[in-house]
């Protein structure tokens, strides 16, 4: 017989993909999935967003530290030529 090796164990196949969107149905309705959709978006985008910024400031942090770590090494030079 043939055995079904899922490619990323763990993670939810089709049947239960189908199984777990009815209970979210039973859950939540109908009406209010679009709504939580939205809102899941926008909290996901928010958390995009947060992370770039933080990304922008640890590279603008970095780049200022090699500066600083350049100048000393400029004066080091001068000073003892």
């Amino acid at each position: 017989m043939f055995t079904i090796v899922p490619l990323f164990p763990g993670l939810p196949g089709g049947p239960e993909l189908l199984i777990i969107l009815a209970v979210v149905v039973l859950l939540f309705g109908a009406n209010k999935i679009p709504k939580l959709a939205r809102s899941t978006g926008q909290a996901m985008g928010e958390f995009r967003r947060g992370r770039e910024e933080i990304e922008t400031e640890l590279r603008a942090g970095v780049s200022d530290s090699e500066a600083e770590r350049d100048e000393e090494i400029t004066e080091k030079e001068s000073a003892s030529a």
